[in-house]
């Protein structure tokens, strides 16, 4: 699986980005699909994910609300969407993929085995 992410960019607090995620390479029928993201100095967070097939959700608790993360099966690509941004989003934010996770798996980066480049945030107030 590779994956490409884009749709990232500078903003002011309050505006609202969606992120893609554009999917190629092998099936992707019950991957799980998760976003993090990376602030300078700090660890791997764990954002949104999504099971390709079922349409499954899962957000970080702090994020529900503002995050939304969906799928188009036609154009394979998963989405983040944004809204209200704060500048503690700034990061720079990664899609990733597995073929099978389970439980709390979902929401830990070292489970994931494909990502993308991941695409950056910034944000002014």
């Amino acid at each position: 699986v590779q994956l490409q992410a884009s749709g990232g960019g500078s903003v002011q607090a309050g505006a609202s980005l969606r992120l893609s995620c554009s999917i190629s390479g092998r099936a992707t029928a019950n991957y799980a699909f998760g976003w993090f993201r990376q602030a300078p100095g700090k660890e791997r967070q764990f954002v949104a994910a999504i099971n390709w097939t079922s349409g499954r959700t899962y957000y970080q608790d702090s994020g529900k609300g503002r995050f939304t993360i969906s799928r188009d099966s036609a154009k394979k690509t998963v989405y983040l969407q944004i809204n209200s941004l704060k500048p503690e989003d700034a990061a720079k934010y990664y899609c990733a993929a597995d073929p099978e996770l389970y439980g709390s798996s979902w929401y830990l980066w070292h489970e994931y085995d494909y990502w993308g480049r991941g695409t950056l945030v910034t944000v002014s107030s």
